[in-house]
């Protein structure tokens, strides 16, 4: 008898990822075939020309829910929406008819002109809001449609504008806050950032990026500009024999799939970092998978291919020559927030003032320009940290600026848990977000202060306490010490309410922690909105009984046992 045998199905041929350069340029999803169809850099006309004119009912749905993004503008959350309904109703319905609006500042640099703008277009336009991001960025809303021409026209005036400032594009350039002024700084970063900026920005050929892309460069020895959780990270050091540059980092980033960036092990000199920069974003550009949304980072790619061949493709397909290996950049001294009053080079000082988790207001910007400028000063800087910095005041204004600018509600001075307090929007404005995030944070920090204020000689040197509204990572939460993200959660009472599942023990480098670390999660914890202050002095009192002299927070965190962190 013949035996006869099924012959092997032939293995089904992997779907494509949408990589320009081995798929080719042909949409795969809603998304790419939106950005296909018109450049997002295009819309700016349509919004002056119609959409000012015959208001927010003519908006074409496309340009609304995509290509506004790319001049900085996000239709906010409708108010009255609870968290519950963030999942189950669509973007048309959780949307209002005012819009967020992001003023991009690459490298934080501001003059008190431009702030005093800002603060001027917030008391007109946007009902007297604003946030500091912690991207170094202002952000305002209810602005109205008919109203950003003029909005634009004011800000571009002054050296400002909203270009690609959200979107799949290049966004903002962090920077350090104190580049060309610190005592200790081992490169200025600010040519490089004004290069990159001039050259690549708004420019159509990066205006169709996998997903958005996050630049960082500094050149202090704090290293203070997130660099971790960036796309692409320039971070100053000292090569034995071509002097002072960058190390070269690469695919960074957080939200629901964390991963911290990793060196490439290149040194980059200042005239090469403009086109380096262009070699990484055109590799994203046209090796990024854009199939799937959620594996359109670049860090997706990276884990992939590797560092090797990262590099390897820059040098080969990007640069047409090679890097230089260089030296791993020393570990941080000092804290990378520039909060408090620091004497610059030049015998001045700058004073790091804290808002409450970012909050302020167009007045309080407008107040905080005629402070700088009443005390000599036309310089401020915006931090990654939601603070701002006011530069160049002398030695003998400094006592009064810090008590005035405290009446202002921004602090030099802040306490442990004021200092380090970092939250997103949260569902105030956020269509994305199930709880809110500012109040709660606020009112958070004076209650643990409250609860810890007989503990004061057993808290750790540093702690941080970031609260996002969602699944994403807006505010970084698994690179805090304690970070909070946002859900709803059942209490005792079997009733639905506003919580937060907990990351403990994240961290970037800096002086206390060491290498970055991503937080860790204690299976089944999970803590309600209104008793994540009894939570904190919880977990606090818990470090300060059991960690080893000097341990810091997080180093204590990621060792505890599970009990002690609950």
């Amino acid at each position: 008898m013949t035996q006869t045998t099924t012959p092997a199905r032939p293995k089904r041929a992997a779907k494509p990822n949408g990589q320009w350069k081995i798929d080719g340029p042909a949409p795969l999803n809603t998304n790419e075939e939106m950005k296909a169809a018109d450049n997002g850099l295009n819309v700016r006309q349509r919004i002056e020309e119609i959409y000012s004119k015959q208001g927010f009912d003519s908006i074409d749905p496309e340009d609304l829910h995509g290509r506004f993004r790319w001049w900085g503008l996000y239709t906010q959350r409708a108010q009255g929406i609870p968290g519950g309904k963030t999942a189950t109703l669509s973007p048309e319905e959780l949307e209002d008819r005012y819009f967020m609006l992001r003023v991009r500042i690459d490298g934080g640099a501001l003059s008190t002109q431009q702030l005093r703008v800002i603060g001027e277009i917030s008391t007109e336009f946007a009902r007297d809001t604003a946030d500091l991001t912690d991207r170094q960025n202002v952000q305002l809303h209810w602005i109205d449609v008919v109203d950003v021409p003029e909005i634009w026209q004011r800000l571009e005036a002054v050296g400002l504008h909203t270009t690609e400032a959200c979107g799949d594009v290049p966004r903002v350039i962090l920077g350090s806050p104190v580049a060309g002024i610190s005592k200790d700084e081992i490169i200025d970063p600010s040519p490089v950032i004004a290069e990159i900026s001039r050259r690549y920005i708004g420019k159509p050929e990066f205006a169709n990026l996998p997903r958005k892309f996050k630049t960082a460069v500094t050149g202090h020895p704090s290293q203070d500009v997130v660099h971790e959780i960036n796309d692409i990270a320039l971070i100053g050091t000292v090569h034995p024999e071509l002097g002072a540059g960058y190390d070269l980092w690469v695919g960074g980033g957080l939200s629901a799939n964390p991963r911290l960036g990793e060196r490439l092990g290149a040194f980059v000199t200042e005239e090469q970092a403009p086109d380096v920069w262009e070699g990484i974003v055109s590799i994203f550009r046209d090796y990024g998978y854009r199939r799937l949304r959620n594996r359109a980072r670049l860090k997706f790619l990276l884990a992939d291919w590797g560092t090797e061949k990262m590099r390897q493709v820059l040098q080969d397909e990007y640069l047409g020559y090679e890097l230089p290996d260089g030296p791993l950049p020393d570990q941080p001294t000092e804290a990378g927030d520039h909060s408090g009053v620091h004497e610059q080079k030049d015998g001045n000082f700058y004073i790091g003032l804290t808002a409450p988790a970012g909050r302020v207001s167009g007045t309080t910007l407008t107040a905080l320009a005629d402070l700088a400028e009443a005390h000599g000063s036309t310089r401020l800087r915006t931090t990654p940290h939601q603070k701002i910095i006011a530069l160049d005041i002398a030695e003998d204004q400094v006592k009064d600026f810090v008590g005035t600018a405290r009446t202002l509600g921004l602090e030099a001075y802040p306490s442990l848990f004021k200092r380090s307090a970092i939250a997103c929007t949260g569902i105030e404005f956020c269509k994305l977000a199930i709880v809110d995030t500012k109040d709660t944070m606020i009112d958070a920090v004076a209650k643990i202060e409250e609860r810890l204020a007989d503990h004061e000689g057993k808290l750790p040197r540093q702690l941080s306490l970031h609260v996002n509204g969602c699944p994403n990572s807006c505010a970084r939460v698994q690179t805090a010490d304690v970070g909070f993200k946002g859900q709803l959660i059942t209490n005792e009472q079997g009733e639905q309410v506003s919580g937060f599942q907990v990351h403990l023990g994240g961290a970037l480098a800096g002086f206390e922690n060491g290498e970055a670390t991503l937080g860790r999660t204690v299976r089944g914890l999970k803590v309600a909105a209104d008793e994540l202050p009894e939570y904190v002095e919880r977990v606090v009192k818990n470090y300060s009984a059991s960690a080893a002299e000097g341990e810091s927070f997080a180093a204590w965190a990621h060792r505890a046992e599970e009990d002690e962190l609950k």
